[in-house]
């Protein structure tokens, strides 16, 4: 086993794409596919508003990301890296990254996937010139020599292989907030925690969104000892002045603009509660039914979280 599976493995380190899946787990099984070729992807879609840590490491620790590319290249005999990036991230980022990357088998990819390409079988699917749409699991991609980690991850291998991680992670804090930017901070630490320690902690009644901008749980004021789920996003509204049907219409304007249509349950699902909201009928019944359908029918995780935060406003705010 590779020194740097074994470092992955004993540090817990968890994939920081939303999913939290352990990543020395996920470059085990990398080694165990036995390909001619294995295939090592830094996704940098982070195509969800309300996330800005990607962003922000690319800005400021590209160098760390890289460090971390080349651990997986030379890990894995035979490799060919991959890093793709969103439109906007490829414009921004693309030219100091070929300078990187210059010496190594490294392509860059741009390529029009959006929110989506934060699946890993969509990502690969869009880069191999494909429809942006996610294909069954299983096999993974990495039962078939297809490493891909998010450019967080990637930044926290780095710091794993070098001695110097101190089990931390990004948060991306938004909205009405004081002091609103990217912190890195204890891994462990609680909503409550992180508001207070970056001044962010409102005065003013309020709620968060956490994990993400679109598909984040709703807490109140009193829920916040517990950690941001997902991609570590804590979004603050303000309860007072908080137009809930224009929130929840931008929450299902987004999902609805980014689907792929491929399965039943999350188009018409969709289109039902956009449908539902942009008229202001709220059937409380048929708003179950479809979430019930959406989250244990969908193809994709993008369906299954797709009334998420509407369903925790509705149960924790109310209309």
């Amino acid at each position: 086993m590779s020194d740097i599976v074994k470092l992955l493995k004993d540090t817990e380190l968890k994939g920081r794409g939303g999913a939290g899946f352990p990543t020395g787990d996920k470059w085990q099984t990398v080694l165990d596919a036995k390909v001619e070729q294995t295939i090592i992807v830094i996704n940098g879609a982070e195509g969800e508003p309300g996330v800005k840590k990607d962003h922000f490491i690319l800005e400021n620790y590209m160098e760390t990301v890289v460090d971390g590319l080349k651990i997986g290249l030379e890990t894995f005999k035979n490799s060919k890296g991959i890093i793709y990036l969103k439109s906007e991230y490829f414009a921004e980022f693309a030219d100091k990254l070929r300078d990187l990357t210059k010496d190594l088998p490294v392509e860059i990819f741009e390529k029009l996937g959006g929110y989506l390409c934060g699946e890993e079988t969509v990502v690969v699917e869009v880069i191999n010139g494909k429809r942006k749409e996610p294909t069954i699991k299983p096999p993974y991609p990495a039962n078939k020599g297809i490493l891909i980690n998010n450019v967080e991850t990637w930044y926290h291998i780095a710091k794993i292989a070098k001695g110097e991680y101190k089990k931390t992670r990004f948060y991306t804090i938004s909205g009405e907030a004081k002091n609103p930017g990217v912190f890195e901070m204890d891994e462990k630490a609680t909503i409550e925690t992180i508001l207070k320690e970056t001044n962010n902690y409102p005065k003013f009644d309020f709620f968060v969104q956490s994990g993400g901008g679109m598909a984040g749980e709703i807490l109140l004021s009193s829920e916040l000892n517990k950690g941001p789920s997902g991609q570590g996003a804590i979004v603050i509204y303000n309860k007072e002045i908080t137009d809930a049907w224009e929130l929840m219409k931008t929450w299902i304007d987004f999902f609805y603009q980014e689907n792929c249509d491929k399965c039943t349950p999350c188009r018409e699902g969709v289109y039902r509660i956009r449908e539902m909201l942009a008229t202001k009928k709220f059937d409380q019944k048929v708003f179950s039914d479809l979430c019930f359908v959406l989250e244990q029918t969908s193809f994709c995780a993008l369906g299954k979280v797709a009334a998420n935060a509407i369903k925790s406003y509705y149960e924790k705010v109310g209309l």
